[in-house]
């Protein structure tokens, strides 16, 4: 089968699953918080795997993005979906300003840049009054979409955020496919041939920069809407450092990667503790039940694993696997 109809085949029987996850018992917010997460880890594989910029303040165009949400749909009355614009434009601002600075130096000098900016973002969070501080900003109702969808329904609000996730992904695949997206790889592979051959290369930087943002936005307006809150924890370095972990697990360059990636941290995050007490029941071995008090410790521990043994990511892995394979049967 050709690869792209092979890939094509893939997303389709993924969204088919997603439509079908709440009709056969899955719970709906934790399927919406791990599309949210999906997204932000795609978003940010479209800057790092397809530009080749690494950022390590992504969570500020998360976190800030929730912020911007919540306060205008709780505080300024605003309907979901002019929040959910709201929240996209502020990501997006916020990585204009971030990659405007960032974009003018190289390697680890932007990405200390991108840290420190949002580290900034942090502590203006942590003190502003509108914010809620430590406690965060609580209590974000969901109210109707245009009116007439009432997103209080946990399904009707999964479908939203399903269809929202699928056109967002879709952008980000036709991005990646479309002259630009070659220019962004050329970027990667080759800046100074790129600029060689005339092309401007800080502005397509900064554009990529920008869109990743927005789209991380999006994933943090959506958070917030769909949990009814948004805490430190969106705009802290970590969840900065939790979406390089989900793109590097899932596969660098990759589309499916990060979709992969996303699913393996939060299911551990989640379920290592149910994972833990399951283990020790059946072993007996009463250690396991500690699993769900060091979370950080077994994610660095399959984060390592997965460095050693599958460098390119699990998809990156798969997909050099059935190259090779493909090679293979036609020699």
């Amino acid at each position: 089968m050709n690869p792209k109809n092979l890939s094509a085949l893939g997303y389709g029987l993924l969204f088919i699953a997603l439509l079908a996850a709440p009709l056969l018992g899955a719970y709906p917010v934790f399927v919406m918080k791990l599309m949210c997460f999906a997204l932000f880890a795609s978003a940010f594989n479209l800057l790092l795997g397809y530009t080749g910029m690494l950022s390590f303040g992504h969570a500020a165009f998360l976190g800030g993005a929730a912020y911007a949400a919540g306060h205008s749909i709780k505080v300024w009355g605003f309907t979901p979906e002019v929040g959910l614009l709201l929240g996209t434009a502020s990501g997006a601002l916020l990585g204009l300003i971030v990659g405007f600075f960032a974009i003018r130096r190289q390697g680890i000098y932007s990405t200390m840049i991108t840290l420190a900016l949002a580290q900034m973002l942090f502590f203006v969070c942590l003190q502003a009054p509108f914010t809620g501080g430590e406690d965060g900003l609580q209590g974000v109702p969901r109210g109707k979409l245009f009116g007439l969808i009432d997103l209080q329904n946990d399904l009707a609000m999964y479908y939203v955020v399903l269809a929202v996730v699928t056109a967002a992904f879709l952008l980000i695949v036709r991005t990646i496919h479309s002259p630009y997206g070659q220019v962004l790889k050329a970027i990667k592979e080759n800046e100074p041939r790129a600029i060689s051959l005339g092309y401007d290369t800080n502005r397509f930087k900064l554009l990529a920069f920008v869109l990743s943002a927005a789209l991380a936005g999006l994933a943090g307006s959506l958070k917030t809407l769909v949990l009814g809150f948004a805490t430190l924890s969106d705009v802290h370095w970590s969840a900065s450092g939790h979406v390089v972990l989900m793109t590097l697990v899932g596969g660098l360059g990759t589309l499916s990667g990060p979709l992969v990636g996303s699913a393996v941290v939060v299911l551990l995050e989640n379920k290592i503790g149910d994972l833990g007490e399951l283990l020790a029941n059946v072993s007996g071995i009463a250690w396991f039940q500690t699993l769900g008090e060091s979370v950080t410790i077994v994610t660095g521990l399959i984060f390592v694993v997965c460095v050693l043994a599958f460098r390119r990511g699990i998809m990156g892995e798969l997909i050099a696997w059935l190259t090779r394979l493909r090679a293979g049967k036609k020699a």
